[in-house]
């Protein structure tokens, strides 16, 4: 760095580069004109055998008489005094490179630390955004279909502001209130809901943060969460997604992370240990309950679980209403009929079916959002977008036009089945086509009836390829993977065949702990196992022969709906029933994107067949 100063503040002497004795005789011999003496350094002119004058640089040792020497020769001599540097730039020049090291290594430490929030060694410090009214606009008026949930959070919101009101009659404050439901039911809008009513600090972080590369940071975080919470006291914490960090101890080969267990003991010893925590309410959400240790979730810790499930029809009418709210609707939009298609659908997949439709409607310069674009967003979320620039031949969409065909004819004839609410032959997602059904009403559980009915509605489709166009191809192996599962769920969880009776085969299949999953046994001979495939075996038969009878006693119709998918493409509900009575129908008119002509002649369709059940209560998404 000392260098880099002095190459900046040394003069530029341009010339020429002698050695000091050259330099001496021609001042001897006269011919040094001018000389400008800068610290080791002589620069300056002298004239050449032709007389010329040429430029000079000689660096010069120490000579004491050199000056002298050059003012008997008659030199003009000038002498510059070199800079000195000061003292406290020379000091900031020695020590700027380690310096410059200090500043690197703090840098990326505060980057390691969140971006640098509290400091360098805040490692410790929690990392919970305490949330005001300003900030949190969400109230309860904005969460709609889940009311019980609704009240339990609400009820814990009062207690906070009169708590005199509750423990007049020797009840305590809860300490912790676990939100549990599937995916996209509102749980995190439902805490937003709090943050938005309470009168109350509220502290707001993920159960991701905790967890560090440092061992003991998630344990400190802890402590000072609860530290900051006890200040603010009264107030409510909201931890998302706990089962981050307060998943089953032990858990895995090896004994699991000791320092994601580190931190969920002193969560548990914070929620409920020699120290107090009155006035601290810890308010957490999860999809996975399964996972959680069980000392989390005993009362004195979480001592309510707030079941937030899939709204029921009411429940999805009233947040339809919600997210309508600021979509312009046409005077054909009826939310009920909108509500009553939708069965299983979560909070999220309402929200998005308002937005697809919004979308539609604005693709093609609407004012309004009308029906025909609520029935388009709903075939694309429950079916998948339609791909009509892809290639199919005339022989595949026969195939595909007798396979759903089969597959609607049917549900049509089987006592149990719900209702077909539409059959299309348009590609969408990876399947050729789809035969969507939609229950009459919600349904929390289905009987044997109902299931059998399923596995027919499955084999239907290969069916009407084998029995009109004589051929088996590739696009029934999805309902043949469906249907195997089924059946074998009836055989050994839900006991519902004679030979194995009510009694479960097998554990969960479904572990989510390898060091379990690993440990575990079978607990069936090789004889039941033998039975158990007779049965599913047996089962999957049966319902293919009933399928196999309605097609063949039906096969006119069959004709008819494929030559009318072929035609058409899609049919709704009561077009299906014109078609099959042999009656004329009239088309719906909705509006759709145009076909575009196709980009690459070679694309070749997928071997896959999508027949589409109602999405069962329960179910995930």
């Amino acid at each position: 760095m000392v260098s880099l100063f002095n190459m900046f503040n040394k003069p530029i002497t341009p010339g020429e580069s002698m050695s000091y004795s050259a330099f001496i005789e021609k001042v001897d011999a006269g011919i040094v004109e001018t000389a400008k003496i800068n610290d080791h350094e002589v620069s300056g002119q002298y004239r050449n055998l032709q007389g010329d004058l040429r430029t000079y640089q000689v660096t010069i040792p120490n000579d004491p008489g050199l000056t002298q020497r050059l003012i008997d020769q008659h030199v003009e001599v000038n002498v510059s005094k070199p800079a000195e540097v000061p003292f406290l730039l020379s000091v900031l020049i020695s020590w700027f490179p380690m310096l410059l090291l200090i500043a690197v290594w703090v840098f990326f430490m505060r980057q390691m630390q969140g971006g640098g929030r509290g400091g360098a060694m805040s490692f410790g410090k929690s990392r919970a955004k305490l949330l005001t009214q300003n900030t949190a606009k969400m109230t309860f008026s904005d969460v709609a279909g889940c009311d019980e949930a609704k009240q339990e959070v609400t009820e814990v919101i009062e207690f906070l502001r009169d708590p005199s009101k509750f423990t007049r009659l020797g009840g305590k404050i809860p300490k912790g209130v676990l939100l549990v439901g599937p995916p996209g039911t509102g749980k995190t809008l439902l805490a937003r809901a709090i943050a938005g009513e309470a009168e109350v600090p509220f502290f707001s972080i993920s159960g991701s943060e905790f967890v560090e590369m440092f061992v003991g940071v998630g344990a400190s975080r802890v402590r000072d969460m609860f530290e900051q919470a006890k200040k603010s006291s009264p107030c409510i914490i909201f931890v998302d997604e706990i089962d981050a960090m307060g998943r089953h101890r032990g858990a895995g080969i090896g004994g699991g992370n000791d320092e994601r267990e580190q931190t969920l003991n002193q969560l548990l010893v914070e929620m409920d240990g020699f120290e107090s925590n009155e006035g601290v309410i810890l308010v957490a959400a999860t999809n996975r309950p399964d996972v959680l240790d069980p000392a989390l979730l005993r009362p004195g810790r979480f001592d309510r679980q707030v079941m937030v499930p899939r709204p029921d029809l009411n429940g999805r009418e009233e947040i339809l209403r919600v997210h309508m709210r600021k979509v312009p609707l046409s005077s054909d939009v009826e939310v009920k009929v909108l509500a009553r298609g939708t069965p299983g659908f979560s909070g999220a997949d309402l929200a998005n079916l308002v937005n697809e439709a919004a979308l539609n409607a604005a693709r093609f310069g609407a004012d309004k959002v009308a029906n025909a674009d609520f029935e388009t967003a709903k075939d694309k979320v429950m079916m998948g977008t339609e791909r009509r620039s892809m290639l199919i031949s005339d022989e595949q969409k026969e195939t595909t036009a007798y396979h759903e065909g089969g597959h609607t004819l049917v549900a049509k004839y089987l006592k149990h089945a719900d209702p077909v609410h539409k059959v299309s032959i348009i590609p969408r997602g990876m399947a050729l086509g789809v035969t969507m059904q939609l229950p009459e009403e919600d349904k929390y559980n289905h009987d044997r009836n109902y299931l059998e009915d399923q596995i027919a509605i499955m084999m239907g489709g290969r069916l009407g390829e084998e029995l009109v166009l004589n051929q088996m191809t590739t696009g029934a192996s999805n309902d043949f993977e469906r249907a195997t599962k089924l059946a074998r769920n009836m055989v050994t969880m839900w006991g519902m065949t004679d030979k194995l009776g009510a009694m479960v085969y097998g554990e969960n299949q479904q572990e989510i702990f390898l060091g379990h999953e690993v440990a575990r046994s079978q607990n069936i001979s090789e004889q039941t196992a033998q039975l158990i495939d007779v049965q599913v075996r047996k089962l999957i038969d049966d319902n293919y022969a009933r399928a196999k009878k309605i097609l063949e006693e039906h096969i006119d119709q069959l004709h008819l709906l494929a030559k009318a998918l072929i035609e058409f493409e899609t049919l709704e509900d009561g077009q299906i029933d014109d078609v099959m009575a042999g009656k004329p129908f009239q088309r719906t008119e909705r509006r759709e994107v145009p076909k575009k002509p196709p980009q690459d002649s070679s694309t070749a369709a997928p071997d896959v067949d999508s027949h589409v059940p109602p999405k069962e209560a329960g179910q995930e998404s």
